[in-house]
């Protein structure tokens, strides 16, 4: 008789993987789930057995502190407190006398409704709400934790440490001794050592808010209490016009159409077309920086110069750059459509040489490129508004306008495998997670382009996942070692290169010829313990080659 096959810790995480997708879309069909119901227990546990690298401890028994800092940072403030949980589409809330919360790491808005319900915004697509509910799913699940350790067994009663801290948050103001007495309290009911609690309340306090850590876990573990001992089950829920509108690329033919009529309005439709995916500095940074600031910087590099425009002290420079940028053609479009996409657009024929770091050659002004940059999408929505943004401009057949786009530039961050933060990836193709679906291409960018920059460069397969919070170092030591060579892990690649092979190949309403460039930098390194994304930002580790990167693809443009 043949022996039992044992699956391997990948094909079980991706198993894992697969399981808690389904399970959030047939959730958000369904229009609500209770995470201590059934569905939101197959959540926890799909979790929990793939135990990603960037929630750390979440399968201990302790509570995984990294990973609750994360998850907070991309949560909106407060979210703890509620028992109902509400995504919403784009319903009009922005007109109500409620301000929206904004989390610092992710662009959507949130609105605390009342002391028990908060309501998130969803107009950037299923990524959004697959990373939401990610993150709910193990705030849930470090609730839990708590419930268990300050609950005695077979008693309505808490242990004597829940009762200090709750004293504590219920004290208008703490005394440095109260406060260092509560964090011990605290320490024990976490399983985490008096130093490691200090380090996160520093992290977590605020001026209006100094015992935010000590709230936080209060609340986590209040909720999970409630429940426990009252019957008064959380719940999330999903409304009926969100279900309604999602995958109809509305907020995305809005953002579109609306940039399309800018580019009309200023003659620029039937001109050569060059889209950037980037963020909002590094390409008005890169053209005009080195010279509106010769007198700040008169024998500096350009790279000190980008370091210090990095600086959060240094708006005044910033706002000298743009204002030569605005000077020389640059026109600025603030989203009004939801999908958080800020778009600049830079008219060549406009630019005064004398002010421009570039050179390109002297044709007639209609021959001239028009840079289009875009901010980063996320996820899903990189399809959604790529694809909105290469359709034909106009309703009717006669009078469709066809953009001239000459190429699409994709820059990125992205979790390199192996390397470290700061070091570039150029993909020669993206394959989706979870599919055999692939997508290879010409990659007008190559490792050869970044060699003798002090960096190391990486080129090969880089897979597009569906979260990056979904990942732990078994799936990843596969795709690695594995035959697919893959490089690194990010979130849009395979959406931004269908979206452009179907207007080239297919719809055939961009040129077939149309060039592509990838190029990513890297935010961590999650097979190294310590340099996940949990661990911090990148710093001015970033600077570098962010710059390098957009410098290659402006020369490439320019010279084209």
């Amino acid at each position: 008789m043949d022996k039992a096959i044992t699956p391997t810790r990948a094909q079980e995480s991706t198993n894992a993987i697969e399981r808690m997708y389904i399970t959030m879309r047939h959730l958000f069909n369904r229009g609500f789930y209770k995470p201590n119901g059934v569905s939101g227990e197959a959540l926890k546990n799909a979790l929990l057995l793939l135990r990603p690298e960037i929630y750390g401890s979440v399968g201990e028994e302790r509570t995984e502190l990294n990973g609750l800092l994360y998850v907070l940072d991309r949560l909106p403030e407060g979210i703890e407190q509620c028992r109902f949980i509400n995504l919403t589409s784009d319903e009009g809330y922005g007109i109500s006398h409620i301000t929206p919360i904004v989390p610092p790491k992710r662009r959507r808005n949130c609105y605390r409704i009342d002391d028990e319900q908060m309501n998130i915004e969803i107009t950037r697509g299923r990524s959004d709400i697959y990373d939401i509910l990610t993150h709910l799913t193990f705030l849930f699940i470090e609730s839990e934790k708590i419930c268990k350790k300050v609950l005695i067994p077979e008693s309505n009663k808490t242990v004597r440490d829940w009762q200090k801290l709750e004293n504590a948050v219920k004290k208008e103001e703490l005394e440095q001794s109260e406060k260092e007495i509560a964090l011990i309290h605290t320490a024990n009911i976490l399983g985490r050592s008096f130093e490691e609690i200090l380090d996160v309340y520093n992290k977590l306090s605020t001026k209006e808010n100094p015992e935010r850590f000590l709230k936080i876990i209060y609340w986590l573990g209040k909720l999970a209490l409630d429940e426990e001992l009252t019957g008064e089950k959380r719940a999330i829920t999903f409304t009926s016009l969100l279900r309604e509108r999602l995958g109809h690329h509305i907020h995305g033919e809005i953002w579109a159409t609306n940039i399309k009529n800018i580019l009309k309005k200023n003659n620029l439709l039937d001109r050569p077309i060059h889209i950037i995916s980037a963020n909002m500095h590094s390409v008005m940074n890169s053209l005009f920086a080195q010279k509106a600031l010769k007198d700040e910087f008169p024998d500096s590099e350009p790279i000190e110069i980008y370091e210090a425009l990095s600086s959060a002290g240094n708006g005044h420079l910033r706002d000298k750059v743009k204002a030569v940028a605005e000077e020389n053609g640059m026109i600025s479009i603030d989203d009004t459509s939801g999908t958080n996409i800020d778009v600049q657009i830079f008219d060549t024929s406009k630019f005064n040489t004398e002010v421009c770091s570039y050179e390109f050659s002297s044709g007639k002004d209609v021959e001239k490129p028009v840079i289009f940059v875009m901010d980063y999408a996320f996820g899903e929505q990189a399809f959604e508004t790529i694809d909105e943004l290469l359709k034909p401009f106009g309703n009717k057949k006669k009078n469709e306008s066809f953009l001239n786009v000459l190429s699409v530039s994709i820059m990125g961050k992205a979790g390199i495998l192996e390397g470290g933060k700061g070091d570039i990836m150029i993909p020669s193709a993206h394959i989706f997670e979870g599919t055999a679906d692939n997508y290879p291409f010409k990659n007008e960018l190559c490792a050869k382009d970044f060699e003798g920059y002090g960096l190391k460069v990486f080129e090969g397969t880089m897979v597009t996942v569906l979260g990056t919070s979904l990942q732990n170092r078994d799936i990843l030591d596969f795709f690695h070692k594995s035959t697919w060579n893959v490089i690194g892990l990010e979130m849009e690649g395979v959406h931004y290169q269908k979206a452009i092979q179907s207007a080239s190949k297919i719809r055939k309403s961009i040129r077939e010829d149309v060039k592509v460039r990838y190029a990513y930098y890297a935010s961590d390194n999650p097979l190294e313990t310590g340099s996940t994304l949990a661990s911090g930002g990148l710093g001015t580790t970033g600077v570098k080659p962010t710059y390098l990167i957009t410098d290659k693809i402006l020369k490439q443009i320019f010279n084209s």
